[in-house]
């Protein structure tokens, strides 16, 4: 399959459109899950997808080392050459990996002013120049709304397309009225995109009666989008990739 072929029918496409079906290229979206239900492995696919249309992403890690998310990008990247036999493939993975940018803090340190600094300074100075921006792990519990206002801003100014992760947690029941649990509750003003990761059961194939464990992609809003607020994909709990029906 070519690069053009997959983006045409890469199911996470769904995520970079509007209501009329044209790409998007500026939005603030939220992936939030309980720990391991995939969040990592969503805000990736997302990056990739921008990266194989063409455009420079800044990946910014909170709490994990440069090796650890590099090898997270190589092997999401793989299991998608793979499963849709990629033409080319070593040489597609080489070509875009040189318009991603790896950002780690520790998280201790961490700040959205200190993360707005470095963005500028790449901007600025035209080291980098980013269409898109995922900032994986970012501890809702702890931030100041306004300063996830000034990256609703900063994204509306500069055209990028920004994509958070958050962890959830069962024994809080906080919730809005979007439906957003908490940590994320007070702030899912901010967001157009909100997906919810949900483990959940549906029922296999006739010639495998039962019931199979699927983590469901779950839009909890979308302000530009054309989708409705339902679930639309699953995900492979084992390898974390949007399972094809």
């Amino acid at each position: 399959m070519t690069r053009d072929d997959f983006l045409q029918k890469n199911p996470l496409r769904i995520l970079n459109l509007d209501a009329d079906g044209k790409a998007v290229d500026q939005r603030m979206g939220l992936v939030i899950a309980r720990a391991g239900l995939g969040k990592t492995a969503i805000l990736v696919q997302i990056a990739l997808d921008s990266l194989l249309r063409g455009k420079r992403v800044v990946h910014v890690s909170i709490g994990q080392n440069l090796d650890k998310t590099r090898t997270r990008y190589d092997d999401v990247y793989n299991d998608i050459s793979k499963a849709y036999d990629f033409e080319n493939g070593v040489t597609i993975r080489d070509e875009i990996m040189r318009n991603r940018m790896i950002m780690t803090f520790n998280e201790s340190v961490f700040s959205v002013p200190r993360l707005e600094e470095r963005l500028n300074d790449l901007i600025v100075q035209d080291i980098f120049r980013p269409d898109g921006l995922v900032i994986d792990d970012f501890d809702f519990t702890a931030a100041d709304k306004k300063n996830l206002s000034e990256v609703h801003e900063l994204a509306k100014e500069t055209g990028l397309n920004v994509w958070f992760s958050a962890v959830c947690h069962r024994d809080d029941p906080r919730i809005s009225e979007n439906g957003v649990p908490a940590p994320c509750h007070e702030t899912d003003d901010l967001f157009d995109t909100i997906v919810l990761l949900q483990l959940e059961s549906r029922k296999t194939k006739a010639e495998r009666p039962g019931n199979e464990k699927v983590i469901g992609l779950n839009i909890l809003k979308d302000t530009i989008g054309g989708t409705d607020s339902s679930k639309i994909l699953n995900l492979d709990p084992a390898t974390l990739m949007i399972i094809r029906d």
